[in-house]
C-alpha cells in the first residue's frame, strides 16, 4: 500500500512539474509582447523530427513491454518485462530531451535558461536619473494662457479621463518596457506635492482596470471612458467642484508593433486584421463607433467629458499622452482650457517629471518632433497610406492565399514640415488654418531672445554662433534651430523651402543671463540628390548655385534671424566633377531606378500644379511584367545570377590554430581573417548565419562563446530570458529634448546595462520616419525629420558602442508603417526621397555614430525585398557610407518563404537571420557560391563580434548544460541501480522457483 501511495505521489509531482513548465512555455511564447506564431512552433518541431522519431520509437517499445508484461503468467517475468518497459520509456525521455536541448533547439533553450546576471544598483540608479531627465527636457508645453502653469505645489487637483489611471508608458512589441518599477501618472502628481481627488481615481479603476491590448495578436482601439450617465450617477462633478477648482484632463492614445492606427473608427476602413489574423476591435463602446472619426480625434465620450469639465471648471490643464500627433484643435475651442502639455510614452519614471513640470520645479524645454495639423484626414499622404493589393498578385506569389501588396510614397521629399512650409511658400495652403503646432515648436515658463551673433564661413563649412538671452523671470533652457532655404528652379531638382540643418540646446540660463551656442555644418549638407539626372549623368548630390538663407528659428515656421550666403556655381559631387562628398567613400550614384514604379509623385513645379493628381491615391493596381520579373520571391530567385560559375569551393575545417579572440582589433582586411574563416566548417557557417535569433551560436573551431542579443529601443527587452532593463522614454520623447548630450547619456546607460547582463547585440535604436501620424510604431522612432533622427541616433549609438555593444540600427529601410509589413510589401518612392528622407538617419548613424550593426526590414524597395538588395546592402551601405559590420534581418515570419529568401539575401549582403526556425539545410552546401556567400556573411558578423564585448564572454559550457548532464548521469545511475536490483531479484526468485520445483 505504501508503494502504491509513493507511485501516486511521484506521478502527481511529475505531472504537476510538466504542467507548470508547459504553461510557462506557452505563456512566454504566445502571451509575450513579441509572441511566437504557431508556424514557428511547427517549424521547431520539424527541426526536432529525428530526435522525436527515435525517442518515440523507444517510448512505444517501452510502452509495448509494459502492456505485454501484464499478460505474462509468471509474476517474476511480468515484473521484469514491465520494468524494462519503464526503463526504456525513461531512457527515451532522457535521450530525446537531452538530444533536443543540446542539438537543434540548443539556442532557444540556452536563451531561456542562461545567465543569472543583473544590473548593478549603481547603474540602475544612473539609468533612472537619466530617464527622468530626458522626460523633464522632452515633455513639451503646447499652451499656457494667462500663465496657468505652473500650479502651486500644494494644489488640490481633479484628474479626469480614464487614462489618468491607465496612461500610456510606451508601446507594445519590441519597444515595450518593464512595468515593474513604473511611476504612475497619479503617483507622479502626488510626489510633486499635489493632492489628487481619490473619488475620481477610484471611479475610473472601478470602471475598467486594464488598458485594451494593441499588438501583434490583438488590436483593440477602444478608448475607455465612462458614459456621462455613469459620471452623474456617482456624483463625480458635484464632488469634484467641492474638492478643487482645478481640473487636469488626460487624453491618451496607445500604439504598438504590428499594426497602424485606424483612420476611421468603424469596420469600413482598410485595416481589417491584426498582424496575426485576429479581427480588429475599433471600440467596445458602441457610441464611440463613428466612421467620420479617426483614432487620433476625440471620441464621442471624450467630447462629452470635456464639455462637462469645461462647464464646471475655469482652470483646465490638458495632458496629451500620445506618441501619435493627434488633432488638437479642440484645445482652442474650449474657453477654460488654459494650458496643455504633450507627454508621450514617458517610460518608467517620466510621469515624475510631469509632476515637476506642472508644479514649476522643472521649466519645460521640449520641442515637437512632428508637425501637428488640424485635419489628419486631409494630409498629402492620407490616400496612399494603408493596404493596397495588386490584382494579379498570384502571378508572382504562386498562390491566391498570399497577396502581393504595395504602398506609394507619393509625396516624394515633401514629408511633414517640408511639405507644409513649402506649400505655404508656394501659396498652395493657408498655413495658419492648416498647421496648429509647427515642427520644432515648444513653449517655456520664461522668455528668450535669440539672434545670430557671429558666423564663420570658409566656403566649405559654416559655424553659426547663436546668442541666447533669458528675458523672463525663471531659469530655463533654449533650443536654437537652424533651417536653410535653398534656391529653387521651377521644374528643376525638387527642394523643400525649409530644411533643418542643425540645432543646439543651451545649458540652464538664469534670468537676465546669456549663453552662446555654436551650430556647425558643411555646405555639402545642403546638397540635393539629382535622381532624375537633370544635371548629372548617373545621379549625384548637387549643391546648386544661388542664394541660401540660413535661418535661426524658434520652429520650422517662425524665423528670428537670417544669415545669407551664395554658392557661385553648381557643385556636383560625382567622379566626373571632382569626386564625392567629403564623408562618402565613393560618390553616390543612382542605385534604385526601378523604385519609382508607375506612380505620380508630388512636384513643386508650377506651384504644385500636379498636387491633386499626386495625392489622389493609387491609380494602378496591376503589376507590370517588369515588376513581376523583379519581385523577390522563391519563385523567381536564381542563384546562378549571383554566383561565379568558375568559383572554387573555399577551404573549410582547416586547423590553423586561431581563435576569434586573436582577431580583436585587427583590420577587416587583415590576412589573418582568411586563416580564421578557413577553420569554419560548412555546418558552422550555416549555423552562424541561419541561427541568429537573439544570439550567436557556440562555434568551437574558433572558440566563439554563446553570445546573447536583445531588443529594444526604449531599454533592454529580452524576449527569451525575460530580462528587462530600465524603461526609458520612447525615442520620440528623447528626440523632443533636442539635446544630443541626453542621447549620449541614454546610449551610455543602455550600453552599461547590456554589459551588466552580459549581452552584446542591441536591436536598436529605431530610425524610421514618422511619415504619417497613423503609423503604429512612431513611438519607437524619433521624428518626421531625417536630420534630427540621425543626430539623436548617432549620439546614442556612439555611446553604446563604447561599451562594446553591436548596435543594430533598424529597420533599414522604408519600413515607415506596420500595415502589410509582413507580406513583402512593395514600396514605391523616388530615389531622391529614399536618400534624403528615409536613408539619411541611417547614414548619419553609420558615419557619425560608427554603428557596426544594421537590421534590415521586411518590406521591399520597389518590388525587391530590401534584404536581397545588393544596391542597398552593399553599394550604398558599405561602398558609399563605409559601413563595416553585420547586417541582420528583421524577423522571418509566417509568409517569409514567399518573399524573404535567405539564400538570396546572404548573397546580397545580409549576414544574419533573425529566425529560430530556418533549417540550416536550406542552403545548398554543395555549391561554391553558397559557401562563399556564407563565408562573407560570417566574416562580417565575426568582425563585429571580435570588436565587441563578446570577447569578454567566458567560453565553455553554460551552467544549465552542466546541470543537464549531471541530471542525466544521476538518472542513468538510478536506472542502472534499478536494473541491478530488479535483475537480481528476478534471478533470486527464479532460483527459488527452481528449488521449489525440484523439492516438489
Amino acid at each position: 500500500m505504501k508503494n502504491n501511495w509513493l507511485k501516486i505521489t511521484v506521478t502527481v509531482v511529475i505531472l504537476a512539474v510538466l504542467a507548470a513548465a508547459g504553461y510557462r512555455i506557452y505563456d512566454m511564447m504566445f502571451n509575450g509582447s513579441v509572441p511566437v506564431q504557431m508556424v514557428d512552433v511547427i517549424a521547431a518541431i520539424k527541426n526536432c523530427s529525428l530526435q522525436l522519431m527515435i525517442g518515440g520509437v523507444i517510448l512505444i517499445a517501452g510502452l509495448v513491454c509494459v502492456i505485454a508484461g501484464k499478460f505474462l503468467k509468471q509474476v517474476n517475468c511480468r515484473q521484469l518485462v514491465s520494468v524494462q518497459g519503464c526503463v526504456a520509456m525513461l531512457l527515451a525521455l532522457v535521450i530525446s530531451i537531452t538530444w533536443i536541448c543540446l542539438g537543434p533547439q540548443y539556442s532557444i533553450v540556452n536563451n531561456l535558461l542562461s545567465g543569472t546576471s543583473k544590473i548593478s544598483d549603481e547603474h540602475k540608479q544612473n539609468s533612472v536619473e537619466t530617464a527622468e531627465q530626458i522626460a523633464e527636457e522632452g515633455i513639451t508645453l503646447l499652451k499656457n494662457d494667462d500663465k496657468a502653469l505652473p500650479l502651486t505645489k500644494s494644489s488640490k487637483v481633479n484628474v479626469f479621463g480614464w487614462s489618468s489611471t491607465n496612461p500610456v508608458y510606451g508601446g507594445s512589441g519590441s519597444g515595450s518596457t518593464s512595468a515593474e518599477n513604473r511611476v504612475s501618472l497619479i503617483q507622479g502628481l502626488e510626489e510633486a506635492g499635489f493632492e489628487t481627488n481619490k473619488s475620481i481615481e477610484n471611479f475610473y479603476k472601478g470602471y475598467r482596470s486594464e488598458r485594451p491590448s494593441i499588438g501583434f495578436a490583438d488590436e483593440d482601439f477602444t478608448v475607455p471612458e465612462p458614459t456621462m450617465d455613469e459620471y452623474q450617477k456617482e456624483g463625480i462633478f458635484e464632488e469634484a467642484k467641492q474638492f478643487s477648482d482645478i481640473a487636469i484632463v488626460v487624453v491618451s492614445r496607445a500604439s504598438g508593433e504590428g499594426g497602424d492606427l485606424p483612420m476611421s473608427l468603424s469596420e469600413e476602413n482598410n485595416y481589417l486584421t491584426a498582424e496575426q489574423g485576429n479581427p480588429i476591435v475599433f471600440s467596445t463602446q458602441d457610441d464611440d463607433l463613428d466612421a467620420s472619426k479617426s483614432y487620433l480625434e476625440l471620441t464621442n465620450r471624450e467630447i462629452r467629458l470635456l464639455n462637462e469639465v469645461n462647464k464646471n471648471f475655469k482652470n483646465i490643464i490638458v495632458v496629451v499622452n500620445s506618441a501619435a500627433a493627434m488633432e488638437l484643435g479642440w484645445l482652442d475651442t474650449y474657453d477654460n482650457i488654459k494650458a496643455a502639455v504633450w507627454c508621450p510614452s514617458p517610460g518608467e519614471v517620466g510621469f515624475r517629471a510631469l509632476g515637476k513640470i506642472l508644479n514649476g520645479e522643472v521649466n519645460p524645454s521640449g520641442h515637437l518632433v512632428d508637425t501637428f495639423v488640424y485635419d489628419l484626414l486631409n494630409t498629402p499622404i492620407i490616400n496612399n497610406f494603408g493596404s493596397f493589393t495588386y490584382e494579379n498578385y498570384a502571378d508572382v506569389t504562386g498562390s491566391e492565399d498570399n497577396k502581393a501588396v504595395f504602398v506609394n510614397y507619393n509625396e516624394g521629399i515633401y514629408v511633414g514640415y517640408k511639405f507644409y512650409e513649402t506649400a505655404a511658400a508656394e501659396g498652395l495652403i493657408d498655413y495658419d488654418s492648416t498647421v496648429q503646432y509647427p515642427f520644432g515648436y515648444g513653449l517655456s515658463y520664461t522668455s528668450f531672445e535669440a539672434s545670430i551673433d557671429d558666423v564663420k564661413d570658409d566656403g566649405n563649412r559654416i559655424a553659426v554662433d547663436v546668442l541666447v538671452k533669458n528675458t523672463g523671470e525663471v531659469a530655463g533652457k533654449y533650443v536654437a534651430e537652424l533651417f536653410y532655404t535653398p534656391p529653387y528652379t521651377n521644374g528643376g531638382i525638387e527642394k523643400a523651402a525649409v530644411n533643418l540643418v542643425g540645432f543646439a540646446k543651451t545649458d540652464m540660463i538664469d534670468p537676465g543671463a546669456s549663453q552662446t551656442v555654436t551650430i556647425e555644418f558643411n555646405y555639402e549638407d545642403m546638397a540635393s540628390y539629382d535622381s532624375e539626372c537633370l544635371k548629372s549623368e548617373k545621379g549625384a548630390y548637387i549643391l546648386e548655385a544661388g542664394d541660401y538663407d540660413i535661418n535661426l528659428c524658434s520652429n520650422s515656421h517662425t524665423v528670428l534671424d537670417t544669415y545669407k550666403t551664395n554658392v557661385p556655381e553648381d557643385i556636383i559631387y560625382d567622379e566626373e566633377n571632382g569626386g564625392s562628398r567629403s564623408n562618402d567613400s565613393v560618390a553616390a550614384t543612382n542605385q534604385f531606378p526601378e523604385s519609382k514604379g508607375n506612380v505620380t509623385y508630388m512636384s513643386r513645379a508650377n506651384r504644385f500644379e500636379n498636387y491633386e493628381e499626386a495625392v489622389a491615391g493609387p491609380a494602378v493596381f496591376a503589376m507590370t511584367d517588369e515588376i513581376k520579373e523583379n519581385y523577390a520571391s522563391i519563385i523567381t530567385f536564381d542563384a546562378s545570377e549571383y554566383d561565379d560559375p568558375n568559383a572554387e569551393m573555399p577551404t573549410t575545417g582547416a586547423d590553423n590554430g586561431l581563435t576569434i579572440q586573436d582577431m580583436e582589433g585587427l583590420a577587416y582586411n587583415n590576412e589573418k581573417w582568411d586563416d580564421l574563416l578557413d577553420q569554419l566548417t560548412v555546418e558552422e557557417l550555416k549555423s552562424l548565419v541561419a541561427d541568429g535569433t537573439y544570439h550567436a551560436v557556440i562555434t568551437e573551431s574558433i572558440n566563439l562563446p554563446y553570445i546573447v542579443d536583445t531588443d529594444g529601443p526604449s531599454g533592454i527587452h529580452s524576449f527569451f530570458t525575460g530580462k528587462m532593463g530600465t524603461g526609458f522614454t520612447a525615442p520620440l520623447l528623447l528626440a523632443a529634448t533636442w539635446n544630443v548630450d541626453l542621447a549620449r547619456d541614454m546610449g551610455d546607460r543602455i550600453g552599461q546595462e547590456l554589459t551588466d547582463y552580459g549581452m552584446t547585440g542591441w536591436y536598436g535604436p529605431g530610425l524610421n520616419i514618422h511619415r504619417s501620424a497613423f503609423s503604429g510604431r512612431n513611438f519607437e522612432y524619433y521624428s518626421e525629420d531625417s536630420l534630427l533622427s540621425g543626430k539623436m541616433a548617432a549620439n546614442e549609438v556612439a555611446a553604446a558602442r563604447k561599451h562594446g555593444v553591436i548596435t543594430y540600427i533598424k529597420h533599414f529601410a522604408l519600413n515607415d508603417s506596420e500595415t502589410d509589413r509582413a507580406k513583402g510589401i512593395c514600396t514605391w518612392s523616388t530615389e531622391q526621397a529614399i536618400r534624403e528622407i528615409y536613408l539619411k538617419p541611417f547614414e548619419i548613424a553609420v558615419k557619425e555614430g560608427k554603428s557596426n550593426g544594421v537590421m534590415n526590414s521586411k518590406n521591399g524597395i520597389g518590388s525587391e525585398w530590401v534584404g536581397a538588395s545588393i544596391e542597398l546592402m552593399n553599394n550604398v551601405l558599405r561602398d558609399e557610407w563605409g559601413f563595416v559590420g553585420c547586417v541582420m534581418t528583421d524577423a522571418l515570419d509566417t509568409v517569409s518563404k514567399y518573399y524573404q529568401n535567405p539564400n538570396e539575401s546572404v548573397r546580397a549582403g545580409t549576414d544574419k537571420m533573425l529566425s529560430a526556425s530556418i533549417e540550416k539545410g536550406y542552403w545548398d552546401d554543395e555549391s561554391a557560391g553558397t559557401v562563399i556567400a556564407l563565408r562573407n556573411a560570417a566574416h562580417n558578423y565575426l568582425y563585429a563580434l571580435a570588436n565587441s564585448n563578446a570577447m569578454d564572454v567566458a567560453t565553455g559550457s553554460p551552467m544549465w548544460v552542466n546541470i543537464l548532464w549531471a541530471a542525466d548521469t544521476i538518472i542513468i545511475l538510478l536506472l542502472v541501480i534499478w536494473e541491478v536490483i530488479v535483475i537480481r531479484r528476478y534471478i533470486r526468485r527464479k532460483e527459488c522457483i527452481e528449488i521449489s520445483t525440484v523439492e516438489k
